[in-house]
């Protein structure tokens, strides 16, 4: 039975961007196959009580520099969004596999090529459907089902049911139940696959911290490093 990799993403982030491009590498060879979680960033980092990159400006720039860096070296095209961040609503919602349906690949990938590869407002319902109308679908039509209230619920719950899964970050990628977060972790997913995870044969729990000694004000460490 082919392995599956549930891919967390929004379009906020050029990491997750980069992964998509990136992900097929890995599982082209391996038989595996990509099962894409639309969710809302700003959900997840509202639950976990975290700022997002975008909202820290020398990280914003940060992260931009090492995104062109790794794009770059990939040979992948590479230009942030006109605005960034942006409302990212309309663009989730349309890649829903209950909106987008058998195309929700190709969806994802001429939305996150709007943004990231061609710099155009991801936030502009016009700029979803012009780029699902370059692939022959009707853009209006799919653009008018996101406003659908059982289509924003679908979306809500997708991003409830990532928090319950340990999700706190995009992109986030799951592989039976063992979570990677972040663009660096393609190659040890890959291992992973290749049932080589350099984690296979250590005890986490010898290793792990016993608790925390101190605590930040407004933390949400309250409890032992959990494995």
């Amino acid at each position: 039975m082919a392995a599956a990799i549930d891919f967390y993403f929004d379009y906020l982030s050029p990491f997750a961007y980069l992964a998509w491009r990136k992900l097929p590498e890995i599982t082209q060879s391996r038989g595996a196959v990509i099962r894409p979680k639309p969710v809302l960033f700003a959900g997840l980092l509202n639950h976990w009580g975290q700022l997002g990159p975008a909202e820290i400006p020398p990280k914003a720039a940060h992260v931009f520099r090492e995104c062109a860096r790794h794009a770059q070296l990939a040979n992948i095209p590479f230009r942030s969004p006109r605005h960034h961040p942006f409302k990212p609503l309309t663009a989730l919602r349309v890649s829903l596999v209950e909106v987008s349906g058998s195309d929700q690949s190709r969806v994802i990938s001429a939305i996150f090529d709007a943004g990231w590869a061609k710099g155009q407002d991801l936030g502009d319902a016009s700029t979803i459907v012009n780029a699902l109308n370059s692939l022959d679908l009707d853009g209006e039509t799919f653009v008018q089902q996101a406003s659908d209230p059982v289509v924003k619920k679908i979306l809500q719950e997708n991003t409830l049911a990532a928090v319950e899964q340990g999700v706190f970050g995009i992109p986030t990628m799951i592989v039976e139940a063992e979570l990677f977060w972040g663009l660096d972790q393609l190659p040890y997913i890959a291992l992973f696959l290749d049932g080589k995870d350099p984690l296979a044969n250590v005890n986490l729990q010898q290793i792990a911290s016993r608790g925390p000694a101190a605590v930040r004000p407004g933390s949400l460490n309250r409890g032992p490093t959990q494995s």
